[in-house]
């Protein structure tokens, strides 16, 4: 295991100011941005970039989301301690380690195989324990362990697949980019059994949520 050194956390300290300085105010996600050692979840050839405000790419043609991204969708996902949390999409797991340092049990789930495994073994390396960490298909959600109090999804999704609203509690909320080329980040909020509320912000790029075919 390569080691966080106290220049890599001075390095996370700056990348936390940057990301308050482009409007992040949640303290409790600014911390959890100075205690994750993103350069380890990245590949050593990289390492000098991990303190950029950049996305980078990871193994199986997906890529580490941009610090202020990772930032933007957990802010506006408002979690608590103790929160369920459904993740779709795991990827490198360091917004998967962000919710965790969040105090939130996270119930995540990859796609990709090589990702999936190489994630899992890495994130109970460094400590990090999901509640959940599963491969399968994130259109379809985790039914077994629904309702999920938040849900967030960290890859471009065409629409809002059903069964991750049917999924969430009365009063929780999604955080999903949804859109093909560039996506508009998308907060739905459950409020009733029937009744969701929409808000959309501005425009991220994702790598596309991928749908099981098989």
């Amino acid at each position: 295991m390569r080691k966080d050194t106290i220049k890599h956390q001075g390095k996370r300290q700056q990348l936390a100011a940057l990301v308050a300085e482009k409007g992040i105010r949640d303290e409790k996600v600014l911390d959890a941005i100075k205690a994750i050692p993103r350069h380890l979840f990245m590949d050593s050839s990289f390492e000098d970039h991990a303190y950029q405000d950049k996305a980078f790419p990871i193994a199986a043609d997906q890529t580490i989301s941009q610090p202020y991204t990772v930032a933007f969708q957990t802010e506006v996902l408002q979690v608590s301690k103790g929160d369920m949390v459904l993740e779709i999409g795991t990827g490198s797991g360091y917004q998967t380690a962000v919710l965790c340092e969040l105090g939130a049990k996270v119930y995540s789930i990859e796609r990709q195989l090589e990702l999936f495994k190489k994630t899992k073994l890495f994130l109970s390396k460094l400590g990090y324990r999901a509640r959940y960490l599963g491969f399968g298909d994130g259109y379809k959600g985790l039914p077994d362990y629904a309702p999920f109090d938040r849900i967030i999804v960290t890859a471009g999704a065409p629409f809002i697949p059903k069964p991750l609203l049917s999924q969430l509690k009365v009063g929780g909320r999604m955080v999903i980019p949804v859109g093909k080329d560039s996506q508009v980040m998308t907060l739905i909020e459950r409020k009733s059994k029937t009744e969701f509320q929409k808000t959309e912000f501005g425009e991220f790029r994702f790598v596309p949520l991928l749908e099981d075919k098989n």
